[in-house]
């Protein structure tokens, strides 16, 4: 939404600098010395309010305009107005700014060239081809000026967005290392105490069955905390080591998801709505995380016999929602879990919005919607 607001206010600013400048062009014909009369007079006043504008289309267009702007002034020149080409030097500046160069280098010699004949031709001047020569030295000044002004917004804003994507990069590759030293202290530290938890549940279980004596509660609660914390922190250390030691995952990999999730007793579906087509890599791996995440809960917690799967390509987002029909309540809304919060953070981090709860009639949604346009 912000960078429609953007395009909005670039537009209407263009214009205003389109009408200021046909105004200008405008009152400088009317007020200055021309030899036209009849036809050729209105011919160049028609010239003067189309060369300015025409440069609102110049962030659109800009070898367009530099074109429209050019012949116009040639044709007023001629016409008989003795009008600067004021509107020629903003398309200059408009083109080099959007890196045209060559051509716009090649348009100001033509012109450059081509209007001397048409001062000449409009019989303002006696001496024309002095004349010519002076006018084409100070013409050349501006549109160095014009060119020059350009090039250098041209060179900082292409200096600015490598800045912002080092900037990137480095805060990417230090959550990476952040992310992975986690992983490191989470599997030194905890691994080997939940294991040996677990080693002696089984074990104590296993000896009490053995010698005929009924197993305390306690410790098959125990027994299964610990093969539960186990399998929790097996995949949260793979999900921490996920981006270096796996191949990226996006949308092109959900099928796989839900069709494990079928293998596993669970009946899920998958739905693909409106006119597939690419999206941002960050989009289609958030995508990925959260039917996985959802997948992965509806499994262990939601006692679900059924789970579907919608992803809606719209124009400008993303849409998923992940519907089962487990024992969730509105009146049991379970705690969110590390799962669920590291979803959201995923989509808020890409200006998305995610909703997660029970529904009334029973059982869990999770539906997000994910914007294309910020993530890209």
């Amino acid at each position: 939404m912000s960078k429609g607001r953007f395009a909005v206010r670039a537009g209407v600013r263009d214009w205003l600098i389109a009408v200021g400048v046909a105004a200008a062009l405008l009152v400088t014909g009317a007020s200055g010395q021309h030899s036209a009369a009849g036809g050729l007079d209105l011919l160049g006043y028609v010239l003067l309010v189309a060369g300015g504008l025409a440069l609102a289309g110049g962030r659109r267009a800009p070898v367009r305009v530099l074109a429209v702007t050019g012949v116009c002034a040639v044709g007023y020149q001629a016409a008989g107005f003795d009008v600067a080409a004021v509107a020629y030097l903003f398309a200059v500046y408009a083109a080099m700014r959007a890196g045209h160069r060559v051509v716009t280098v090649v348009a100001s010699v033509a012109v450059l060239a081509v209007l001397p004949v048409a001062a000449l031709v409009s019989g303002l001047h006696d001496t024309g081809e002095a004349f010519a020569q002076a006018r084409g030295a100070l013409e050349i000044a501006w549109l160095i000026a014009a060119g020059a002004a350009g090039e250098a917004l041209r060179q900082a804003e292409r200096r600015a967005d490598e800045a912002e994507r080092t900037r990137e990069e480095t805060a990417r590759r230090r959550a990476d290392e952040e992310r992975l030293h986690i992983a490191r202290e989470l599997h030194d530290s905890l691994t080997h105490q939940i294991s040996v938890i677990k080693v002696q549940a089984e074990a104590a279980v296993h000896v009490a069955r053995k010698r005929g004596e009924p197993v305390p509660d306690a410790l098959l609660a125990i027994r299964e905390a610990g093969r539960e914390a186990s399998r929790e922190l097996r995949a949260t250390l793979e999900a921490l080591r996920d981006d270096d030691k796996s191949p990226p995952c996006g949308l092109d990999h959900v099928p796989e998801l839900v069709e494990r999730a079928g293998k596993s007793g669970l009946e899920a579906t998958l739905t693909v709505e409106g006119q597939r087509h690419d999206v941002p890599a960050a989009v289609g791996r958030t995508a990925y995380r959260v039917v996985q995440e959802s997948l992965t809960n509806i499994a262990r917690h939601a006692d679900a016999g059924t789970a579907s799967v919608r992803i809606d390509y719209q124009p400008d987002a993303l849409a998923i929602r992940i519907d089962d029909d487990g024992r969730a309540t509105p009146d049991s809304m379970p705690e969110p879990g590390i799962g669920l919060l590291g979803m959201r953070e995923r989509v808020t981090a890409l200006g998305g919005r995610l909703r997660a709860e029970p529904r009334s009639g029973g059982g869990f949604t999770v539906q997000a919607e994910l914007p294309l346009e910020r993530a890209s």
